[in-house]
């Protein structure tokens, strides 16, 4: 089993040029994970703030905006990173992810340095409703937690193979609605998550228009057309071991989705936003020939 760490390996190429390796197990199918793509994208960027704009002291992406225009494939990709504007409080950049010589995902992200920033700051009583059930993590990994329970695999998980790298555990007594899903990850071989990795941990939930369908007629694919990630807090050096993850979805019509995720610490602190727009589309269209450069989706 690869760790997040290797999977999300840059290489550093030139100032504004690295490359990556997509690893199969990662895949949905043929396609990797677009969170996964996403933290792929992070760690790029996080690189390029850490070598070729070390000067900025902007170590931390508060902003991401991702846009998947044609499936990626597991292999070698290009990362191009054009700095599109730097200032004292953030700088923005643009990467290009490209394979066999064609751009296959576009982002824009937004860095800053979360641990100088001043300003003012006031409680807006935000929390989640209706509230997740209350949990003891350390009952919980036991497999003793009253309200939470582990599930031992996730639907078509041979399908979607990303799916087995982390531990889904979910209410006893259902979820509150069917239009939401909450959740408690960790990575399976016990490893912590980081700042690279909340882009994956705001893609990996049951998919909630399956609650909807017979699962009997087979799997669907959920191909991501953007994603957005608002980051609040960063993760300590270190990583974290759990996340908690709200997923709910607005409207499912005519074959397109929304997702809004909230992303919680342990200590019930908001770490980051994500709002997704994506496709429900036949397992076979995953699986399908690629074809011409010049036709996307």
């Amino acid at each position: 089993m690869t760790s997040w760490e290797d999977a999300t390996k840059v290489e550093k190429l030139d100032s504004r040029t690295y490359a990556a390796n997509l690893l199969d197990d990662w895949c949905i199918g043929s396609v990797p994970n677009g969170g996964y793509v996403t933290g792929v994208i992070l760690q790029v960027v996080s690189t390029h703030f850490s070598t070729a704009l070390a000067s900025q002291n902007q170590p931390h992406t508060i902003t991401l905006h991702v846009e998947f225009l044609r499936r990626t494939s597991a292999g070698p990709a290009i990362f191009k990173v054009e700095d599109v504007k730097l200032g004292r409080q953030t700088s923005i950049v643009h990467v290009h992810l490209s394979q066999g010589g064609r751009d296959e995902v576009v982002a824009y992200a937004t860095n800053s340095n979360m641990d100088t920033e001043d300003g003012v700051s006031f409680d807006t009583g935000y929390q989640l409703a209706p509230p997740p059930p209350p949990v003891d993590l350390a009952k919980l990994e036991e497999g003793g937690d009253e309200n939470w329970h582990q599930q031992e695999k996730m639907p078509f998980s041979k399908f979607r193979k990303a799916s087995n790298r982390v531990q889904f555990h979910f209410p006893r007594r259902g979820q509150a609605m069917r239009s939401i899903a909450d959740e408690w990850l960790c990575f399976t071989d016990g490893s912590n998550f980081t700042n690279t990795s909340l882009g994956f941990a705001a893609d990996m939930f049951p998919q909630i228009v399956e609650s909807y369908r017979d699962q009997s007629q087979g799997p669907f694919w959920y191909p991501t057309l953007l994603l957005n990630l608002d980051v609040k807090k960063p993760l300590p050096p270190q990583g974290v071991k759990w996340l908690q993850v709200r997923v709910q979805m607005k409207r499912i019509k005519n074959g397109r989705t929304d997702l809004e995720v909230h992303v919680h610490d342990q200590e019930g602190d908001l770490v980051c936003l994500s709002h997704h727009v994506g496709f429900v589309m036949s397992a076979e269209r995953n699986m399908a020939e690629r074809r011409k450069p010049d036709v996307k989706i």
